[in-house]
């Protein structure tokens, strides 16, 4: 209601005078720093900020990409997958030389670990089924025993 107020009578009080006087500007006449209370320099010093703290949070976004798209392709290598083009792209786009955060890089060692404990003669052994390690161990040992004793009371040796 004030604004159709204002409109119609400040349109006839312009015309009356000429439009001189004290014009004061609307709010879509403003400049950005002056609706938000600034100079133009604090703007534009704001706006600077916000622009560089974008770049530092897309550039911490597509780190946290290539570092997903790392821990992917790993994976993809070590059960022979074919690899994926977009990962490719991400781990590119960062610099190509992405290392795992430290969680990552953990489970990947313990999962190498593992794999090596597996492959090993003996990861092999105990998977046979109904075989003791312990006392494979112990016969093997009390083998050795005889034999270091029976080689001592050798003649020949």
């Amino acid at each position: 209601m004030a604004f159709m107020v204002k409109s119609m009578v400040g349109g006839q009080l312009k015309n009356l005078t000429g439009g001189l006087g004290g014009e004061e500007k609307s709010e879509s006449e403003k400049s950005p720093a002056e609706a938000q209370g600034m100079t133009r320099e604090e703007y534009e010093e704001y706006q600077r900020q916000l622009v560089e703290e974008k770049m530092e949070r897309d550039a911490q976004f597509a780190q946290r990409k290539a570092e997903r798209a790392t821990f992917r392709s790993h994976f993809r290598d070590k059960y022979r997958l074919p690899k994926n083009e977009t990962d490719d792209n991400q781990i590119q786009l960062v610099g190509g030389d992405v290392e795992l955060p430290k969680e990552l890089a953990k489970m990947i060692e313990q999962d190498n670990e593992e794999e090596e404990e597996k492959n090993s003669v003996i990861g092999q052994l105990s998977n046979i089924q109904n075989l003791d390690l312990d006392s494979l161990k112990d016969k093997a040992s009390a083998t050795l025993e005889d034999l270091k004793q029976s080689a001592e009371k050798c003649a020949v040796m």
